[in-house]
């Protein structure tokens, strides 16, 4: 790779989170809550990781992250300061029928609708009650979370 591409590449980068960066500044705070309880096979899927981030052009941004509880509920909050409306999006890692090294990764979009104006006020996006043991569109395998 010559020099010039690895400057314009690395200026493309820059300019992508300068720009992610003035959007933050000057667009409009937005938060959201995303509640949910998780089995597997029928019994609570405890000590599982659920994140939260807002999915971002270039790369997404961390807001919250739990781990369910033993009844297998869970609550995940953020906030996010963007022009447009914020795209959050739930990751769950989970390793329910499934033997494998690394995890299982279940994506969940959140629509627009959860998504409240101001920091201080939230509406509560419930997602209800997921069986881990059954097969998601877009599930994928991940080792590093």
């Amino acid at each position: 790779m010559s020099s010039s591409t690895v400057v314009l590449v690395l200026s493309a980068l820059l300019l992508a989170h300068l720009t992610d960066a003035l959007f933050n500044v000057v667009g409009s705070t937005q938060t959201v809550t995303v509640t949910g309880r998780l089995v597997c096979q029928g019994q609570p899927a405890s000590n599982v990781l659920v994140k939260m981030y807002e999915d971002g052009t270039i790369y997404d941004s961390k807001l919250d992250s739990t781990k369910t509880s033993t009844d297998g509920t869970f609550r995940v909050s953020g906030s996010y300061t963007k022009i447009l409306t914020m795209d959050p999006k739930v990751n769950i890692y989970h390793k329910c029928n499934y033997n494998g090294v690394c995890s299982k990764k279940l994506t969940i979009n959140i629509p627009d609708y959860a998504v409240a104006s101001g920091s201080g006020s939230s509406t509560n996006y419930d997602i209800g009650t997921l069986n881990l043991a059954n097969q998601f569109s877009g599930e994928s395998t991940d080792c590093i979370h």
